[in-house]
């Protein structure tokens, strides 16, 4: 195809907006629903990961070490557990006397039954850890069972593995609804565009006739249906941004960011959410499109 030609096509699909405004309507309309559930989707499916790596976070991994164990014990544990910020989140490390006087101070008016208490010879040092996600519990685990000098090490293992599987299963149902919205989508644009096409089937078995090829023919229906796509993105995206700034809003209104409850805000999925309605919207449009006009090239 010569670049007259191409640019030739690019002003057909222009025009082509504007020659069929209800169908234009209809086709934005269309994609701009299934754009606003994906986003809804999308919104829901980020919050729930971002709300259980936190919970994940929360229980922590408790650390128990021998009695009377070593310096360089400690210091190994230490070392592994500051060597790996990708899966230790952070960690803090109680003595003998610091455990001795958090027990003191839960016990309130009972404190005095440990006056005489020998917290040296009977209190081991601690280490609660709190990981970056709660599938790495197993494998930090294992880990710090091998070092030396530890005496037990505690976790809440049912949490890890249900918030495990419920990510897991977020992850996997996010991705069907996409890919079921955008075939739900794909198939009612095609067959929203088969209509201006059929208006025009006529038009199109003449330029057949007289030897233009069938990507000289498709091409206008494509860049109608990418404008048209493009559109809905745009409405779909500014949309969603409003209104989740919205309901942002009056969900934090008493809530601190750094709390469990905290949910997502705008700035860290209004990028994400533009991609993907932009991706969306142009890949159903175009797709749709060319779908439709597939049936009027073969004459």
């Amino acid at each position: 195809m010569s670049i007259r030609a191409f640019w030739n096509s690019l002003k057909e699909g222009f025009q082509g907006i504007i020659r069929h405004p209800l169908v234009t309507i209809a086709s934005i309309s269309t994609i701009l629903l299934m754009l606003l559930l994906m986003s809804v989707f999308f919104i829901f499916s980020a919050n729930a990961r971002y709300v259980m790596k936190k919970v994940g976070q929360q229980p922590p991994i408790e650390v128990y070490m021998k009695l009377g164990c070593t310096q360089d014990q400690l210091d190994m544990l230490q070392e592994y557990l500051k060597t790996n910020p990708q899966q230790i989140k952070e960690y803090h490390g109680l003595t003998p006397e610091q455990n001795y006087n958090r027990f003191r101070k839960e016990l309130g008016d009972s404190a005095s039954i440990l006056d005489d208490f020998d917290y040296n010879t009977y209190l081991p040092y601690t280490v609660t850890v709190q990981l970056t996600d709660p599938a790495y519990a197993d494998e930090v685990v294992m880990r710090i069972k091998a070092i030396p000098g530890i005496e037990k090490v505690m976790q809440e293992s049912n949490v890890m593995k249900f918030l495990t599987r419920a990510t897991k299963t977020v992850n996997i149902t996010t991705f069907v609804a996409f890919v079921v919205l955008f075939l739900i989508s794909l198939f009612i644009i095609s067959n929203m565009v088969r209509i201006s096409v059929y208006s025009r089937s006529t038009e199109i078995a003449i330029m057949k006739f007289v030897g233009a090829t069938n990507g000289y023919i498709r091409l206008p229906y494509i860049v109608e249906g990418a404008i048209v796509g493009l559109v809905s993105a745009l409405c779909a995206w500014g949309i969603t941004h409003f209104a989740y700034s919205a309901i942002y809003k009056k969900a934090m209104l008493n809530v601190v960011p750094t709390s469990i409850y905290a949910i997502l805000p705008m700035r860290s999925l209004s990028l994400s959410i533009l991609l993907l309605c932009l991706a969306c919207g142009v890949i159903i449009g175009s797709i749709g499109s060319g779908i439709a006009v597939r049936k009027y090239v073969k004459v």
